[in-house]
């Protein structure tokens, strides 16, 4: 099976400093990845490298030619002041296709509306977009992503600031979406415990490491607490994930890591 997106001993970063080397890895047609570590560790950089807006310092990314993708920012990013409909914000997806300068077709219109339907949200269409919750607004932009009709969907922090419920809710439309569809999903997070539950490998990122393999290699004790230089325990309850740093007192090998 061709790979989609393929890391070839790639050195990522910015000017002369590098973020990550060596990554060699592959993204396959149907995975759903995980990106996950603390912020500023170089998940960003990964996904800035695969959209095509960083180019290596050393090796290779290849991205199979013609490969759409579908990005979800984070809402933070986003202006929610401006006056605009729901189904506005999503048509914003088909720019690419509608071309610079002409008005979106009825056509459009009603593939939007489509969209929001897949999400779930398509009676708020008519709705401004400032006065939607925020697990409405993250539906919207999941939306917007999808009628561009993606072949790979990026997320970057899509549950970021979000409590329990709302959290759970979207990451279980994006597993959706990955089952019902067939899409290729990328998820980028620093919530562990969360991503863990939902998707089928994960890229653990830490400051210059990095670690790609199905959950079942990545989530266990050896493994969590090599890349965070910390002493982790993995334990389960009702068939989910649960990540725990141990509370004790460091020794001297684990501080020295830290």
């Amino acid at each position: 099976m061709t790979a989609l997106v393929t890391f070839d001993h790639a050195t990522l970063g910015y000017g002369r400093r590098a973020v990550l080397s060596d990554l060699v890895f592959d993204i396959p047609p149907g995975d759903f990845l995980g990106l996950v570590g603390p912020n500023g560790a170089g998940k960003t950089t990964i996904i800035k490298a695969i959209l095509g807006s960083l180019r290596p310092l050393a090796g290779t990314v290849t991205v199979r030619q013609g490969l759409r993708f579908g990005y979800v920012p984070q809402r933070d990013s986003v202006d929610y002041g401006f006056p605009l409909k729901v189904v506005d914000v999503v048509l914003m997806g088909r720019y690419d296709r509608i071309g610079l300068g002409r008005r979106p077709r009825r056509e459009d219109r009603e593939r939007a509306v489509a969209a929001l339907q897949h999400v779930g949200i398509a009676d708020l269409a008519d709705r401004q977009l400032s006065a939607l919750s925020g697990g409405q607004k993250q539906r919207t932009l999941i939306a917007r992503a999808l009628v561009g009709e993606p072949e790979v969907l990026v997320l970057d922090e899509p549950t970021n600031g979000m409590d329990l419920v709302s959290t759970t809710q979207i990451l279980g439309l994006v597993r959706e979406l990955h089952d019902r569809d067939g899409l290729t999903v990328l998820m980028v997070s620093h919530a562990l415990n969360e991503v863990a539950n939902y998707v089928s490998r994960i890229a653990l990122v830490v400051e210059r490491g990095f670690r790609i393999g199905h959950v079942s290699e990545i989530m266990t004790e050896q493994t969590l607490s090599r890349m965070y230089g910390i002493p982790v325990e993995v334990d389960s309850f009702n068939g989910h994930r649960i990540v725990v740093a141990r509370r004790e007192t460091f020794t001297g090998e684990w501080r020295n890591r830290a």
